[in-house]
């Protein structure tokens, strides 16, 4: 688990898949809100205090769920003002006790499985094993905040090879909280389509 400040009041906290299982999350139970995720909830933002000081309660709280099965998920947190301040949408009218959780929750979900590097020759060894293993030879290349983002479409996957993909790609690799929207946005596309033929063709 990694947490992460964006802001004065704004955290992200990024859970691997691995992460989820310890606590009992199925890759099903992302796209709902059982009582579990509630308690996953509360659990993150009490690490989030003690590892930044970041205080929740008696706030209004906007909450993005990113749901990424192959790689787990990541939520930003971006807290309001207390009393009759709004921020970034919230009401005047949140009268918030101070133990309570205020939340608005968004849940977004993609398939799209999305590995990092910090170095290009990672990027070159891995898609040279998933060419040499027949896995895919499809993919999508990205340069963003200094890393290079790989990212497949699980239609380019057959499914019996989906396990052995993600095996490949953390091998080199690291799952990252990026999303798609984030990449279109604010990333550069280095190769649109094929990537790990064309770095294969290229880089002999």
């Amino acid at each position: 688990m990694k947490i992460e400040r964006l802001g004065q009041d704004k955290i992200r906290i990024f859970l691997t898949y691995d992460d989820l299982l310890e606590r009992g999350i199925q890759k099903e139970d992302m796209l709902r809100e059982p009582p579990k995720l509630h308690d996953l909830f509360m659990e993150l933002m009490e690490q989030a205090y003690n590892e930044l000081g970041f205080e929740a309660s008696g706030r209004p709280l906007a909450v993005e769920v990113y749901a990424m099965p192959a790689q787990g998920m990541f939520v930003v947190v971006t807290r309001g003002k207390r009393g009759n301040d709004t921020v970034d949408g919230f009401g005047e009218d949140d009268e918030l006790e101070d133990d309570i959780y205020d939340l608005d929750v968004t849940m977004e979900h993609s398939d799209i499985i999305m590995y990092s590097f910090s170095d290009f020759e990672h990027v070159i060894a891995v898609c040279k094993s998933l060419k040499a293993s027949q896995l895919t030879e499809g993919g999508t290349l990205y340069s963003y905040n200094n890393k290079w983002i790989l990212s497949i479409e699980p239609s380019d996957i057959e499914t019996s090879s989906f396990n052995s993909v993600l095996a490949v790609l953390a091998e080199y690799g690291d799952a990252t909280s990026v999303t798609y929207a984030m990449l279109e946005e604010y990333g550069k596309v280095i190769m649109a389509d094929e990537a790990v033929l064309q770095i294969c063709t290229h880089f002999q």
